[in-house]
């Protein structure tokens, strides 16, 4: 009797164990997303990109990324021609990540507003977004020399001063990093176990990758250079802006070496002839600077509202509309 007892007391919690795993499944699913994540693919060149084609949601979010792994809706590849074209080039900051929604990227609050106004003969306008984390001007060069511009009459290149210290592109994160997965979980659990429980391996490779020789800002300066020259091929203009970390904001400001590096990039794009914005200065301008960051170097609704309306400033100052460009 006593065993039958134990028996039928043992069924009852492993069933009630396994309803619970059942509601904290479909609820990491539903509320957070979980068990969905992004997935990555490899590339030789450009060292990692977001898999075409894929939907999800992160902690109520909307993420779509189309056929050409921009964190865009699908498009053609050759606009119509009374469509205004502006592709934004960048990482996780002009991405927007898990905590943006796709309505509140950068592109898509510049393409809502551009919509408003009245430019030249367009009657539509379309604002693409070519992203992923921790890119650097030379992934983002590979990315265009893979894919082309898209016909876009404006490329913007939107930076943060780290960019600047970036690596060679690497696609050993993919698949080995838990930031950068190539397969999805089999259960959400399974991705909340592995991305905030057990403690993440290290990728050895990576060393030889951080430890990268030579002159770093002066090879990011010549991809940026080369994306200069690839714009100018294609008949298109090109924006570049960077962005501060939090800390550069206020005193004590950024450090020396960063400096140093700002300075370099100030008489670059000088000497190259290239628009440029520093965020720096008009970020100190700004009575609540740091409550536009999402952390110490990305930016929330607010933050991206900002930086949507700076480049909408400079691309009506600047745009000349040119149909006969080739991508």
């Amino acid at each position: 009797m006593g065993g039958r007892l134990l028996v039928k007391l043992a069924l009852i919690i492993i069933l009630a164990v396994l309803g619970l795993c059942v509601v904290v499944e479909v609820g990491l699913r539903s509320l957070f997303g979980f068990g969905n994540p992004l997935l990555y693919i490899g590339d030789p060149h450009i060292g990692y990109l977001l898999a075409p084609n894929q939907r999800t949601r992160r902690f109520g979010n909307r993420i779509e990324v189309n056929q050409y792994s921009m964190r865009s809706a699908p498009i053609e590849n050759i606009p119509a021609p009374s469509t205004l074209r502006v592709l934004i080039i960048g990482d996780s900051i002009a991405n927007g990540g898990w905590w943006t929604d796709q309505d509140n990227t950068i592109s898509n609050l510049l393409a809502r507003s551009l919509k408003k106004e009245n430019i030249g003969n367009y009657q539509d306008v379309e604002v693409l977004n070519a992203s992923a984390n921790s890119w650097g001007p030379r992934n983002e060069l590979a990315y265009l020399q893979r894919f082309g511009s898209f016909r876009a009459e404006v490329v913007v290149l939107l930076i943060n001063t780290d960019d600047l210290f970036g690596t060679a592109p690497t696609s050993l994160p993919v698949g080995r990093d838990r930031n950068y997965p190539d397969q999805k979980p089999p259960l959400a659990l399974v991705e909340v176990w592995q991305r905030y429980i057990i403690k993440p391996k290290p990728i050895p490779e990576m060393k030889a990758v951080q430890k990268e020789a030579g002159d770093i800002v002066g090879i990011n300066l010549e991809a940026i250079q080369q994306i200069q020259a690839f714009t100018r091929q294609n008949n298109s203009q090109l924006l570049l802006l960077m962005t501060p970390l939090l800390r550069e904001i206020g005193e004590p400001g950024p450090r020396d070496y960063e400096i140093k590096t700002r300075q370099r990039l100030i008489d670059f794009t000088q000497a190259q002839q290239i628009t440029y914005i520093d965020f720096l200065p008009l970020l100190n301008a700004h009575p609540e600077a740091k409550a536009l960051y999402q952390d110490h170097i990305h930016f929330n609704l607010q933050g991206n509202q900002l930086i949507s309306q700076v480049i909408e400033r400079s691309l009506l100052q600047n745009l000349t509309p040119n149909r006969d460009c080739e991508q």
